[in-house]
């Protein structure tokens, strides 16, 4: 597994390992099926006869949504127009992104669809025509959460590309509680550095099992990012650049690991960012998996053994035993 996601960065990735490799989908596939559902209605709708007991109407929408690191959406109808959709977004963290340009970022994405102010309660907003939108907008609505990320990862592939002036001092998104990411640029490679929490005695165990093996994933393929490990302490490197007074979370179930990639890694922005803004939730459903599979194998193993212990055969109490001369044999 470990491989496989450290192979997506290679441009030809071992027939082997895109055979098992297992990624989480980048956008938000509630959202997208939501709106194509409501455009289909829409169409239908058009093209549905007869009178207005029989005839397919259009239907108004309302839901909350909830997506990794605590993301929430929220889609309705702006002034009940029921052919309109607002898609707005809550991040804890918005704030942390500000300062690397994510406006930007969401006016270059949706253009005119992005809103000047936001669904109060929300960090931004878009409202999509079902009259006019069409499949490649549906897909960008659905990366909302993804776009955000790339504010600050576009920013230090820029310093990086630039020569890596003003890259040395990392940015900080706390984008779980006790939880951040660390971004920082030098003139020969981008480093970003997570910081993990693990809840649960065992996840922290398989936790430091799947780590080590991210830090030996680059032996299987040498176009991956280096990535580094280490438990309880934060890197030094990530130590010097934050300063002494910085507060970096410590603990006997922290770990941090770091990706250091590289001008070709820095190239293939688009792709880069996909895989590093997901990497935390990928490590955390693959340890879940692992958990799952480990108690479905303990449950089968149960199972068996209590099939032989119902097929065993039990002596009963007080028959005569008797030795190979006739003899009667009594256990004394």
């Amino acid at each position: 597994i470990n491989a496989a996601y450290m192979g997506v960065w290679s441009k030809t990735p071992p027939r082997r390992v895109a055979a098992i490799m297992i990624l989480l989908e980048f956008q938000n596939r509630i959202i997208v099926s939501a709106l194509k559902e409501k455009v289909e209605l829409l169409q239908a709708s058009k093209e549905s006869v007869g009178d207005e007991d029989t005839k397919i109407k259009m239907e108004g929408i309302a839901i909350v949504v909830a997506d990794f690191d605590g993301v929430t959406y929220h889609l309705s109808n702006p002034e009940e127009v029921k052919t309109k959709i607002m898609v707005s977004i809550a991040l804890n963290f918005f704030s942390d992104l500000v300062p690397h340009g994510v406006m930007d970022v969401l006016k270059r994405e949706y253009g005119a669809l992005l809103q000047a102010s936001p669904e109060p309660g929300y960090n931004a907003s878009i409202v999509v025509d079902l009259e006019t939108v069409d499949e490649a907008t549906i897909q960008k609505v659905g990366m909302f959460r993804r776009n955000c990320f790339a504010a600050v990862f576009e920013k230090y592939f820029k310093i990086q590309q630039a020569g890596g002036a003003g890259g040395d001092k990392p940015a900080v998104i706390n984008y779980r509680k006790n939880e951040a990411i660390y971004v920082s640029a030098m003139k020969d490679r981008v480093t970003v550095v997570f910081s993990v929490l693990f809840q649960d005695d065992d996840d922290i165990i398989l936790g430091k099992v799947f780590l080590q093996e991210f830090k030996e994933g680059r032996r299987a393929n040498q176009s991956a990012p280096q990535v580094l490990f280490s438990h309880k302490e934060p890197p030094q490197e990530l130590k010097d650049a934050m300063g002494s007074g910085a507060q970096l979370y410590t603990g006997n179930n922290v770990g941090y690991v770091t990706f250091v990639l590289f001008a070709k890694h820095v190239e293939q922005a688009a792709k880069t960012i996909d895989l590093i803004h997901t990497f935390r939730d990928y490590l955390h459903y693959h340890i879940k998996c692992s958990k799952a599979y480990l108690h479905s194998r303990m449950r089968a193993r149960t199972v068996s053994l209590l099939k032989v212990l119902n097929r065993a055969k039990q002596e009963v109490e007080g028959k005569e035993k008797k030795t190979a001369a006739g003899k009667s044999f009594v256990r004394k």
